[in-house]
């Protein structure tokens, strides 16, 4: 690297601080890699911000042609954490590769912003659907895709026995056999698991996130938190809190 170029990088990293620009937290990043690794859309719309928001660095003066280097970064980035995940190699790539040829042909920011929605929502998608192919029946699957699309709902065990056309009693009996846990723990651990991010990576108060995910009452959820954690929100927070 010739003397310009350093002069130049150490010039640059210094931007920032002068400008009060900060950059996106470290941990909040990866924690909106690891919400599309797991399938769950709506937790991935708690980290998912919007292409070259706020802290996001300049690769190009042209704002258009940012855009598209910026998509080119996420969707190399997307595509090997989701193969950590238990993505094929294979699907994954192909995936990186349809959305960046896509961006290329992008000629507003608005069509680039449409693509890069549709990218993290196909990738958690497919996350889910590897998450669960080949660990349940058919029948659970689709049960857990329900469970997952509507955690800020109130699920219940006749609702999801009704929208897969089977009886209640077959669906818990099949909830059992194949997770190890009835469906009303397999719901409650999925809630707290979101929950805990919540917690960590957000402003989100214990009432709010009690709200959120539809529990009774805030003491309700203080109690199943507790179950599965060990321990009360509040001390949760407090004690593996990051931002």
């Amino acid at each position: 690297m010739d003397e310009n170029s350093e002069k130049v990088i150490a010039e640059n990293l210094f931007i920032p601080r002068d400008e009060n620009i900060k950059h996106t937290s470290f941990d909040r990043e990866l924690a909106f890699y690891e919400s599309i690794c797991s399938g769950n859309m709506e937790l991935v719309r708690v980290f998912m911000k919007p292409l070259c928001s706020e802290g996001c660095g300049i690769l190009s003066e042209d704002s258009l042609r940012n855009l598209k280097y910026h998509m080119v970064v996420l969707a190399a980035m997307i595509a090997r954490y989701c193969i950590n995940g238990g993505m094929s190699p294979e699907e994954s790539y192909s995936m990186s590769d349809f959305y960046i040829m896509k961006t290329d042909k992008c000629r507003t920011e608005a069509e680039i912003h449409k693509v890069h929605s549709e990218m993290i929502e196909g990738y958690t998608n497919r996350m889910r659907r590897v998450k669960l192919t080949g660990v349940f029946s058919k029948q659970v699957v689709r049960a857990v895709e329900y469970i997952i699309c509507n955690l800020h709902s109130r699920i219940l065990l006749n609702d999801v026995a009704r929208h897969l056309k089977i009886s209640p009693s077959y669906l818990s009996r099949l909830f059992r056999q194949e997770t190890g846990e009835t469906f009303s723990e397999y719901v409650n651990r999925l809630k707290i698991q979101e929950a805990s991010s919540l917690m960590l990576y957000t402003e989100c108060s214990d009432s709010e996130v009690s709200n959120m995910l539809a529990y009774s009452s805030q003491s309700y959820f203080i109690k199943v938190f507790q179950k599965y954690k060990g321990t009360t929100p509040k001390k949760y927070k407090k004690k593996y809190k990051i931002l």
